[in-house]
Protein backbone atom coordinates (compact mmCIF):
# COMPACT_ATOMS: atom_id res chain seq x y z
CA UNK A 1 0.00 0.00 0.00
CA UNK A 2 0.94 3.58 -0.85
CA UNK A 3 3.07 5.29 2.18
CA UNK A 4 0.99 8.30 1.95
CA UNK A 5 -2.21 6.53 3.11
CA UNK A 6 -0.95 4.44 6.21
CA UNK A 7 0.85 8.46 6.78
CA UNK A 8 -2.59 9.41 6.11
CA UNK A 9 -4.65 6.79 8.49
CA UNK A 10 -2.04 7.38 10.98
CA UNK A 11 -2.81 11.35 11.38
CA UNK A 12 -6.22 10.43 11.01
CA UNK A 13 -6.34 8.13 14.17
CA UNK A 14 -3.25 10.00 16.89
CA UNK A 15 -4.61 13.86 15.18
CA UNK A 16 -7.70 15.97 15.44
CA UNK A 17 -8.38 14.90 12.25
CA UNK A 18 -11.82 14.20 11.28
CA UNK A 19 -13.49 11.26 9.30
CA UNK A 20 -14.56 13.69 6.69
CA UNK A 21 -11.71 15.24 6.25
CA UNK A 22 -9.76 12.27 6.28
CA UNK A 23 -11.57 10.45 3.37
CA UNK A 24 -11.61 13.59 1.71
CA UNK A 25 -7.56 13.52 1.38
CA UNK A 26 -7.86 9.71 1.03
CA UNK A 27 -10.32 10.11 -2.08
CA UNK A 28 -7.38 12.60 -3.71
CA UNK A 29 -4.58 10.42 -2.90
CA UNK A 30 -6.42 7.00 -4.27
CA UNK A 31 -8.08 8.98 -7.06
CA UNK A 32 -11.69 6.82 -6.92
CA UNK A 33 -14.23 6.02 -3.97
CA UNK A 34 -13.47 2.65 -4.85
CA UNK A 35 -10.08 2.16 -4.51
CA UNK A 36 -10.40 4.77 -1.57
CA UNK A 37 -12.63 2.24 -0.11
CA UNK A 38 -10.86 -0.60 -0.43
CA UNK A 39 -7.29 0.97 0.96
CA UNK A 40 -9.85 1.48 3.95
CA UNK A 41 -11.10 -1.82 4.27
CA UNK A 42 -7.70 -3.38 4.98
CA UNK A 43 -6.66 -0.38 7.30
CA UNK A 44 -9.78 -0.39 9.46
CA UNK A 45 -9.58 -2.87 12.34
CA UNK A 46 -11.37 -6.55 11.75
CA UNK A 47 -11.70 -7.87 14.87
CA UNK A 48 -13.69 -10.78 14.93
CA UNK A 49 -11.31 -12.06 11.82
CA UNK A 50 -8.41 -11.33 13.94
CA UNK A 51 -8.72 -12.56 17.11
CA UNK A 52 -6.39 -15.85 18.51
CA UNK A 53 -7.29 -16.77 21.51
CA UNK A 54 -10.88 -17.89 21.95
CA UNK A 55 -13.46 -16.44 24.85
CA UNK A 56 -14.09 -19.29 25.90
CA UNK A 57 -10.37 -20.55 25.39
CA UNK A 58 -10.99 -23.95 28.55
CA UNK A 59 -7.95 -22.98 29.62
CA UNK A 60 -8.29 -18.74 31.21
CA UNK A 61 -11.00 -17.94 33.19
CA UNK A 62 -12.51 -14.53 32.23
CA UNK A 63 -14.57 -11.60 34.70
CA UNK A 64 -15.23 -7.86 34.78
CA UNK A 65 -12.88 -6.36 37.59
CA UNK A 66 -13.62 -2.94 39.36
CA UNK A 67 -11.21 -1.27 41.60
CA UNK A 68 -11.43 2.44 43.38
CA UNK A 69 -9.86 4.99 40.85
CA UNK A 70 -8.61 8.71 41.28
CA UNK A 71 -11.31 10.98 42.59
CA UNK A 72 -14.02 8.42 43.18
CA UNK A 73 -13.89 7.22 39.66
CA UNK A 74 -14.67 3.14 39.57
CA UNK A 75 -12.11 1.63 37.03
CA UNK A 76 -13.62 -1.68 34.93
CA UNK A 77 -11.28 -4.02 33.34
CA UNK A 78 -11.17 -7.04 31.46
CA UNK A 79 -9.36 -9.69 33.66
CA UNK A 80 -8.11 -12.97 32.07
CA UNK A 81 -6.14 -15.50 34.23
CA UNK A 82 -5.28 -19.40 34.22
CA UNK A 83 -7.50 -21.99 35.88
CA UNK A 84 -5.83 -23.29 38.81
CA UNK A 85 -4.93 -21.68 42.12
CA UNK A 86 -1.12 -21.37 41.61
CA UNK A 87 0.06 -17.42 42.44
CA UNK A 88 0.96 -15.71 39.38
CA UNK A 89 3.10 -12.96 38.16
CA UNK A 90 0.48 -10.04 36.83
CA UNK A 91 0.20 -7.82 33.58
CA UNK A 92 -1.52 -4.91 33.19
CA UNK A 93 -2.25 -4.37 29.15
CA UNK A 94 -2.87 -1.04 28.29
CA UNK A 95 -4.75 -0.38 24.65
CA UNK A 96 -4.19 2.13 22.21
CA UNK A 97 -6.00 4.96 21.62
CA UNK A 98 -9.41 3.76 20.79
CA UNK A 99 -9.73 2.47 24.04
CA UNK A 100 -10.31 -1.40 25.44
CA UNK A 101 -11.62 -2.88 21.76
CA UNK A 102 -11.75 -6.34 20.83
CA UNK A 103 -8.25 -6.57 20.06
CA UNK A 104 -7.01 -5.67 23.35
CA UNK A 105 -9.00 -8.09 24.89
CA UNK A 106 -7.68 -10.47 22.77
CA UNK A 107 -4.02 -9.53 23.60
CA UNK A 108 -4.89 -9.90 27.34
CA UNK A 109 -6.37 -12.99 26.62
CA UNK A 110 -2.91 -13.92 25.06
CA UNK A 111 -1.09 -12.48 28.02
CA UNK A 112 -3.18 -14.81 30.20
CA UNK A 113 -2.83 -17.99 27.93
CA UNK A 114 1.22 -17.39 28.43
CA UNK A 115 0.74 -17.98 32.51
CA UNK A 116 -0.12 -14.40 33.57
CA UNK A 117 -2.74 -12.64 35.70
CA UNK A 118 -3.57 -10.46 32.78
CA UNK A 119 -5.47 -6.98 32.87
CA UNK A 120 -6.56 -4.82 30.42
CA UNK A 121 -7.73 -1.70 32.09
CA UNK A 122 -10.55 0.58 30.37
CA UNK A 123 -8.72 4.20 30.44
CA UNK A 124 -12.11 5.81 29.45
CA UNK A 125 -14.02 4.22 32.38
CA UNK A 126 -14.92 7.72 33.68
CA UNK A 127 -16.88 8.34 30.55
CA UNK A 128 -18.68 5.04 31.38
CA UNK A 129 -16.00 2.61 29.43
CA UNK A 130 -15.03 2.56 25.78
CA UNK A 131 -17.84 2.85 23.10
CA UNK A 132 -18.55 0.81 20.30
CA UNK A 133 -17.66 3.62 17.91
CA UNK A 134 -14.17 4.16 17.41
CA UNK A 135 -14.41 7.84 16.42
CA UNK A 136 -15.93 8.47 19.92
CA UNK A 137 -13.59 6.27 21.44
CA UNK A 138 -10.23 8.50 19.73
CA UNK A 139 -12.40 11.62 20.78
CA UNK A 140 -13.04 10.67 24.27
CA UNK A 141 -9.24 9.48 25.18
CA UNK A 142 -8.39 13.65 24.38
CA UNK A 143 -10.80 14.21 27.22
CA UNK A 144 -8.97 12.73 30.01
CA UNK A 145 -7.09 13.89 32.72
CA UNK A 146 -3.36 13.26 32.10
CA UNK A 147 -2.88 12.74 35.83
CA UNK A 148 -5.78 11.73 36.61
CA UNK A 149 -5.46 8.89 34.01
CA UNK A 150 -2.01 7.63 35.56
CA UNK A 151 -3.09 7.41 38.88
CA UNK A 152 -5.91 4.73 37.37
CA UNK A 153 -3.56 2.75 36.19
CA UNK A 154 -1.28 2.83 39.16
CA UNK A 155 -4.25 2.11 41.30
CA UNK A 156 -4.64 -0.95 38.55
CA UNK A 157 -1.30 -2.41 39.77
CA UNK A 158 -1.67 -2.07 43.13
CA UNK A 159 -5.03 -3.96 42.56
CA UNK A 160 -3.55 -6.20 40.66
CA UNK A 161 -0.75 -6.90 43.72
CA UNK A 162 -3.57 -6.96 46.64
CA UNK A 163 -5.10 -9.90 44.79
CA UNK A 164 -4.78 -13.87 46.60
CA UNK A 165 -3.73 -14.98 43.41
CA UNK A 166 -0.62 -12.62 42.42
CA UNK A 167 2.92 -13.22 43.32
CA UNK A 168 3.44 -9.56 44.03
CA UNK A 169 5.40 -8.90 41.34
CA UNK A 170 3.41 -7.27 37.96
CA UNK A 171 4.36 -6.12 34.40
CA UNK A 172 2.49 -3.80 32.12
CA UNK A 173 2.46 -4.25 27.77
CA UNK A 174 1.36 -1.11 26.04
CA UNK A 175 0.25 -0.54 22.29
CA UNK A 176 0.76 2.99 20.87
CA UNK A 177 -1.41 5.25 23.51
CA UNK A 178 -0.78 2.60 25.61
CA UNK A 179 2.82 2.14 25.15
CA UNK A 180 3.20 5.85 26.35
CA UNK A 181 1.74 4.65 29.55
CA UNK A 182 3.70 1.82 30.07
CA UNK A 183 6.91 3.93 29.71
CA UNK A 184 5.18 6.63 32.26
CA UNK A 185 3.73 3.38 34.61
CA UNK A 186 7.86 2.90 34.73
CA UNK A 187 8.79 6.32 35.78
CA UNK A 188 5.88 6.30 38.23
CA UNK A 189 5.72 2.98 39.83
CA UNK A 190 8.72 1.90 41.44
CA UNK A 191 7.25 -1.47 42.41
CA UNK A 192 7.45 -1.85 38.93
CA UNK A 193 9.42 -5.22 37.42
CA UNK A 194 8.93 -4.66 33.49
CA UNK A 195 7.56 -2.54 31.26
CA UNK A 196 7.09 -3.15 27.75
CA UNK A 197 6.24 -0.70 25.10
CA UNK A 198 4.93 -1.15 21.21
CA UNK A 199 5.44 2.13 19.29
CA UNK A 200 4.74 4.18 22.29
CA UNK A 201 5.58 8.02 22.69
CA UNK A 202 8.67 8.61 25.38
CA UNK A 203 8.11 10.81 28.67
CA UNK A 204 10.71 13.74 29.57
CA UNK A 205 13.90 12.53 29.56
CA UNK A 206 14.41 13.70 33.24
CA UNK A 207 11.44 11.01 33.60
CA UNK A 208 14.31 8.05 33.20
CA UNK A 209 15.65 8.62 37.01
CA UNK A 210 13.11 7.13 38.36
CA UNK A 211 12.59 4.10 36.53
CA UNK A 212 13.26 0.93 38.43
CA UNK A 213 11.97 -1.88 36.00
CA UNK A 214 13.05 -3.66 33.13
CA UNK A 215 12.27 -1.46 30.26
CA UNK A 216 11.47 -3.17 26.53
CA UNK A 217 10.80 -0.95 23.62
CA UNK A 218 9.49 -1.82 20.14
CA UNK A 219 9.62 0.19 17.25
CA UNK A 220 8.39 0.04 13.72
CA UNK A 221 10.90 1.13 11.44
CA UNK A 222 8.31 3.33 9.61
CA UNK A 223 7.19 5.03 12.02
CA UNK A 224 8.83 8.88 12.19
CA UNK A 225 6.40 10.48 14.40
CA UNK A 226 7.26 7.88 17.27
CA UNK A 227 11.05 7.60 16.26
CA UNK A 228 11.55 10.99 16.51
CA UNK A 229 12.09 10.66 20.37
CA UNK A 230 14.11 7.78 20.34
CA UNK A 231 17.81 8.80 20.62
CA UNK A 232 16.94 11.57 23.17
CA UNK A 233 15.12 8.95 25.68
CA UNK A 234 17.87 6.03 24.78
CA UNK A 235 20.33 8.74 25.65
CA UNK A 236 18.69 9.15 29.06
CA UNK A 237 18.03 5.97 29.95
CA UNK A 238 21.85 4.99 29.31
CA UNK A 239 22.82 8.48 31.56
CA UNK A 240 20.32 7.07 34.38
CA UNK A 241 21.64 3.47 34.71
CA UNK A 242 18.13 2.06 33.44
CA UNK A 243 18.44 -1.63 32.21
CA UNK A 244 16.48 -1.87 29.29
CA UNK A 245 16.41 -3.39 25.58
CA UNK A 246 15.21 -1.76 22.32
CA UNK A 247 14.74 -2.83 19.00
CA UNK A 248 13.65 -1.43 15.49
CA UNK A 249 11.65 -3.75 13.34
CA UNK A 250 12.93 -2.47 9.84
CA UNK A 251 10.28 -2.20 7.01
CA UNK A 252 7.53 -2.21 10.04
CA UNK A 253 4.71 0.43 10.40
CA UNK A 254 3.63 1.86 13.59
CA UNK A 255 0.73 -0.53 14.82
CA UNK A 256 2.58 -3.58 13.40
CA UNK A 257 1.56 -6.02 16.37
CA UNK A 258 -2.41 -5.15 15.51
CA UNK A 259 -3.46 -8.46 13.55
CA UNK A 260 -6.86 -6.69 13.04
CA UNK A 261 -5.48 -3.82 10.42
CA UNK A 262 -4.38 -5.86 7.86
CA UNK A 263 -2.40 -3.14 6.07
CA UNK A 264 0.20 -2.35 9.00
CA UNK A 265 0.33 -5.36 10.82
CA UNK A 266 3.76 -7.36 10.14
CA UNK A 267 4.05 -10.82 11.26
CA UNK A 268 7.53 -11.48 11.21
CA UNK A 269 7.83 -8.33 13.64
CA UNK A 270 4.68 -9.08 15.66
CA UNK A 271 6.00 -12.45 16.49
CA UNK A 272 9.26 -11.24 17.46
CA UNK A 273 8.88 -8.83 19.68
CA UNK A 274 5.87 -10.32 21.40
CA UNK A 275 8.91 -13.66 22.08
CA UNK A 276 10.60 -10.79 23.25
CA UNK A 277 8.46 -9.36 25.91
CA UNK A 278 6.43 -13.01 27.19
CA UNK A 279 11.02 -13.72 27.59
CA UNK A 280 10.87 -10.39 29.69
CA UNK A 281 8.21 -10.89 31.72
CA UNK A 282 9.60 -14.88 32.80
CA UNK A 283 12.42 -13.23 33.93
CA UNK A 284 10.74 -10.85 35.64
CA UNK A 285 7.84 -11.85 36.97
CA UNK A 286 8.27 -15.54 37.43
Amino acid sequence: MDQRIINLFDEYTHRPLTRKKFMERLLKLTGSMAVAMSALSVLDPGYAEAATVPEDDKDLVSEDASWPGEGGTAMKGYLVRPKGRKKRGAVVVIHENRGLTPHIKDVTRRVAKAGYLALGVDALSPFGGTPTDEEKGRELIGKLDAQQNLGNYLRGLEYLRSRPDSNGRTGCVGFCWGGAMANQLAANDPKLNAAVAYYGRQPDAAAAANIKARLMMHYAGQDERVNAGMATWEQALKAAGVKYEQYVYEGAQHAFNNDSSPARYNEAAAKQAWERTLRLFKEQLG
